[in-house]
């Protein structure tokens, strides 16, 4: 596990934990993951850490 890929996959797991809001529930939770990434779209998060995964992924080869 390299510092790429954990800073890619920290945007991906917090839009997915800040869009899946109405499922578990936890508001607070989500609004402080919101918060703490400036506000930002959880979608536009999730494709940002898909982004760099794959980036990533392209510079390995």
């Amino acid at each position: 596990m390299s510092l790429t890929w954990l800073a890619s996959v920290l945007p991906l797991l917090a839009g997915l934990f800040i869009a899946f809001e109405p499922v578990h529930h936890l508001a607070d939770w989500a609004k402080a993951v919101s918060v703490t990434f400036g506000a930002t779209s959880p979608y536009l998060l999730i494709n940002a850490g898909l982004v760099g995964i794959g980036l990533r992924g392209a510079m390995r080869t």
